[in-house]
């Protein structure tokens, strides 16, 4: 079993994979930063529902439901972008961060108030690491 470099970039290629094979649910083995980018998908209305299996694995694993249209069976996550990748970091202040689709996609920014979309670090005027973009 290989080590994986970058537990971020692997979970959002899971969920991309999924997608693009029409899977309803996706196994994403757990860490908090990924139960945190989880809850953020789920509260922005991304995917359908998710459950942490705390049985399986050392940390567990995340079990998500993907969302798509009933009728013309498009996924609600259009497109998912790593940012910030291990050899080059991006960080950015309240006032810096980027804003995705002009307002109509969200990024995803670890501040030091936790993880949160960029709406909700500039409301509360706190910079940090943005991690991914989904539209």
């Amino acid at each position: 079993m290989s080590k994986i470099t970058d537990p971020i970039a692997d979970f959002l290629t899971r969920v991309r994979n999924g997608i693009k094979a029409n899977h309803r649910i996706v196994d994403i083995p757990a860490s908090n930063i990924k139960k945190a980018i989880t809850q953020v998908l789920f509260d922005k209305g991304y995917i359908l529902n998710y459950k942490f299996d705390e049985t399986s694995g050392p940390q567990g694993t995340i079990k998500i439901a993907l969302k798509y249209h009933p009728t013309t069976k498009i996924s609600a996550i259009r497109e998912l972008k790593r940012v910030s990748k291990p050899g080059l970091r991006q960080y950015r202040n309240a006032e810096e961060l980027p804003r995705v689709l002009n307002g109509l996609g969200i990024a995803i920014v670890s501040t030091s108030k936790g993880v949160m979309t960029d709406k909700e670090a500039r409301t509360q005027h706190v910079g940090g690491e943005v991690l991914c973009f989904v539209s």
